[in-house]
């Protein structure tokens, strides 16, 4: 049931339209289905959004994610989702999570909980029925914004009256919030960056500053999945003219030397910038003349293919490929051996480090984007019966030749030129 203060002092009706928002997230998506089974449960069971998804729709946003927050226990809530027929995996049941799975949908459901401990990188919680409590351990004003189905808002620390006046508040004591995870420096920069539109708190940056230590106890998987968040291509042109903010980055990701790339992008990079991803960001930043991005990839662990890709560009520059040679005709042979992604990885790379833009370079992007990599028309088979050529290595020699020359004459082959390998 909820408490007299709930009602009285943190819940208010949101503007209709706000109202209508959150109407249209719980009826166009299946989260309805949990609000239902877990409101059915008993008197006092409740469930609400929770977060960034409330974030989001109050700043007119597209909503990505949905998390929510519950009064049940874990336990609880399985048994809710389990007699409802909803499939679910416990994502993280120590700490109070579990994620619902309906259709394509990913429905995070945490249960209210207060911190007993924190470490700087982990907290040991305690669950609880206040909701009170739950948004007193959470980092900032903004993300501590509840709402029921219908819109209702549960706003214990003004975090929507900060959100439309662009100021980004810590919960409490600003350095227990962030000596409680360090990561919340990165997260304050994030949310700086996407939502203030006031100048830095001066006590804040003081305390960020004098914490800025604490990160090196942050697992590099952390560091890097909250970079992922902050490279977004308007963030990223936000961070460049913020110097603060560009400060704090620098002092955590040293490595990150070409940030000056981002500063007044013409409207052929930012196109061109538009459809690339966090690792493809992340080569601008690092690839120089030096080992920097050896060094990077020794620091952070990241997968074997990222680390491929990477080296991929690194190798390209490295080796100063003229700029004469950016053509079709000998792309085809490095799009061949290397795949789509290289090729394009390479030409977008050339296009953004250069100071004129060359309309060719995107015109190869635009040929390569969607382009298969052609099969060789002729195999082993074909060589076995028609040249009666057996089994073995002098086969594997004469098709590779036949492939290296098909290869270089734009995939194509004449018969001719065949017999003439076959023959030699």
């Amino acid at each position: 049931m909820r408490t007299f203060l709930d009602k009285i002092f943190f819940r208010s009706n949101n503007l209709n339209y706000l109202s209508n928002k959150i109407k249209n997230l719980t009826n166009n998506t299946p989260v309805r289905k949990i609000f239902e089974a877990i409101n059915e449960y008993s008197e006092e069971s409740e469930i609400r959004y929770v977060g960034g998804c409330v974030r989001k729709i109050i700043n007119n946003e597209k909503v990505d994610d949905i998390d929510l927050a519950t009064n049940l226990l874990p336990e609880q809530v399985c048994e809710v989702l389990k007699k409802k027929e909803i499939n679910y995996y416990e994502s993280g049941i120590d700490h109070g999570t579990i994620t619902a799975l309906i259709d394509n949908y990913k429905f995070e459901i945490t249960t209210l909980r207060k911190d007993v401990s924190t470490d700087g990188r982990h907290a040991k919680v305690e669950f609880t029925n206040n909701w009170k409590d739950d948004a007193s351990r959470r980092d900032f004003t903004i993300n501590a914004i509840y709402s029921d189905a219908e819109g209702n808002l549960f706003d214990p620390y003004n975090g929507k009256k900060d959100l439309e006046e662009g100021c980004i508040n810590f919960i409490g004591d600003v350095n227990k919030r962030i000596q409680e995870d360090y990561l919340r420096i990165l997260r304050y920069i994030r949310f700086f960056l996407n939502y203030s539109k006031q100048p830095h708190n001066s006590e804040i940056l003081r305390k960020l500053k004098i914490n800025i230590g604490g990160v090196s106890k942050l697992s590099k998987e952390r560091l890097l999945d909250e970079l992922k968040k902050i490279f977004k291509l308007d963030t990223l042109e936000k961070l460049i003219n913020e110097k603060l903010s560009l400060e704090l980055i620098l002092i955590i990701f040293p490595e990150l030397k070409n940030y000056n790339l981002f500063n007044k992008l013409n409207s052929e990079k930012k196109n061109v910038l538009r459809e690339v991803d966090f690792i493809f960001l992340l080569s601008l930043m690092i690839i120089d003349n030096s080992d920097n991005v050896d060094y990077f990839l020794y620091k952070y662990n990241l997968s074997k293919k990222d680390q491929k890709r990477i080296k991929i560009i690194d190798s390209f520059f490295k080796d100063k490929f003229n700029l004469k040679k950016f053509t079709q005709y000998n792309f085809n042979e490095y799009f061949y051996y290397e795949g789509n992604q290289a090729v394009l990885d390479v030409l977008r790379f050339k296009v953004i480090k250069s100071k004129k833009i060359d309309k060719s370079l995107i015109e190869l992007i635009e040929y390569y984007k969607n382009k298969p990599i052609p099969k060789m028309p002729i195999g082993a088979e074909l060589l076995m019966q028609k040249y009666k050529i057996p089994e073995g290595k002098q086969l594997g020699v004469k098709l590779k030749k036949i492939e290296v020359e098909w290869v270089k004459n734009n995939f194509t082959i004449s018969d001719k030129q065949v017999e003439n390998i076959i023959m030699n």
